[in-house]
């Protein structure tokens, strides 16, 4: 079992897409599932903008965003909860990019108030929020980010959603998002390969704005033909995650995006208070848990290679710990379409590899308290 952060477990449904006979991208069935994918998404996210989905990773999202929302010289202010957020930096300044960060501890979240002081310093072209960052398990408030940059009209509102977006509510009008964006292989369930990016009239009159850009790629005036036109050609779409992605949106929208947020929520608090039965930490506070991962603290003496080689050994394969805390913990995906069977086997599988380390006070005590809030 895969039970990492992303690459989520695949259900039969969405992986018999994958497996369909190939289709020529200017096939009349295709340029309909795909026009049908690019409006379902638009609907789901609350996008009154551009809908985006292309062939390539949620870093590229990222470049995407930046690219279509800045020019060379201009400021950006990043807001950073852990590795992911930091990634912005990066790309922010090798655009030749004045960039500022409020970088938070590790477990933490800046606070808004930190954030509008900031803005009130000077006029940011863009602000970068990651709404849940893999490294760390914190999730950010970006409905109260969206609610303050009411107060900043003129600085596009970017979040990265890549483990967010299909678990975590977002809608971009009523939480007055920009840009957001994600990838294939997190919430949605669907092998890695695909971004989808919403962007809002703000963010294409920004787009506007700039003129020519030098990337070519991922420029908004390059795939907008194609999204308001899937027969267009631009370069060559990714068919059959086209249709795992339309599959997945079937489930999605079957379930109800509201249902499908509290699912997750409720699985993600039992999870947690059953790793912390199992003498466990989780390394976020719990006011900003994720509900997408756990970042899991292992208790003294327990060998990180160790323990998630057991795991594999006992059937199903964790994360490694980043920057500071690698070795110190394993991160354990639960989004997407894993469900209360696949959980509960998970966590037995880290029971018994507790056990083996000599660190199980008493067997099913994970399982149970799982299975129990599940219940309620």
């Amino acid at each position: 079992m895969v039970m990492i952060p992303g690459p989520t477990p695949v259900v039969g449904s969405i992986r018999e897409q994958m497996g369909r006979e190939i289709q020529a991208f200017g096939d009349p069935r295709f340029i309909k599932d795909y026009k049908e994918v690019i409006s379902d998404l638009g609907f789901l996210a609350g996008c009154s903008g551009k809908t985006f989905a292309v062939a390539g990773t949620g870093t590229l999202a990222m470049e995407m965003a930046i690219a279509n929302s800045t020019k060379r010289g201009d400021s950006v202010l990043v807001v950073s909860h852990g590795y992911f957020g930091d990634r912005f930096i990066d790309i922010c300044m090798r655009k030749g990019l004045e960039t500022d960060a409020l970088q938070s501890e590790w477990g933490k979240t800046v606070l808004i108030s930190e954030v509008e002081a900031k803005l009130k310093c000077k006029k940011y072209a863009a602000i970068t929020v990651t709404h849940v960052d893999t490294s760390t398990g914190v999730a950010s408030d970006v409905a109260a980010i969206g609610e303050l940059m009411k107060k900043f009209p003129d600085t596009v509102y970017i979040v990265d959603g890549v483990c967010a977006t299909g678990a975590e509510y977002e809608n971009l009008d009523e939480m007055n998002i920009d840009i957001l964006f994600t990838g294939s292989q997190k919430a949605f369930g669907v092998c890695p390969g695909l971004f989808m990016l919403w962007a809002n009239p703000k963010a294409l009159e920004r787009r506007k704005s700039l003129g020519t850009i030098p990337e070519y790629y991922i420029d908004f005036d390059k795939w907008i033909p194609i999204m308001d036109d899937p027969s267009k050609y631009f370069a060559t779409p990714a068919i059959n995650l086209v249709w795992a992605l339309k599959e997945s949106i079937r489930i999605i929208k079957d379930e109800g995006v509201e249902a499908r947020c509290e699912r997750h929520m409720k699985n993600a608090r039992a999870v947690q208070k059953a790793l912390e039965a199992l003498g466990f930490k989780i390394l976020a506070d719990k006011a900003c848990r994720a509900v997408t991962l756990s970042n899991i603290i292992y208790p003294e003496g327990i060998d990180d290679l160790e323990f998630r080689k057991t795991l594999i050994e006992e059937g199903i394969i964790v994360a490694g710990g980043l920057g500071a805390y690698a070795g110190k913990m394993f991160r354990l995906g639960h989004m997407g379409n894993v469900d209360v069977n696949d959980i509960a086997a998970a966590l037995s599988t880290i029971e018994r590899a507790l056990s083996r380390a000599g660190k199980l006070e008493k067997a099913g005590l994970g399982v149970g308290v799982y299975l129990e809030e599940m219940c309620k």
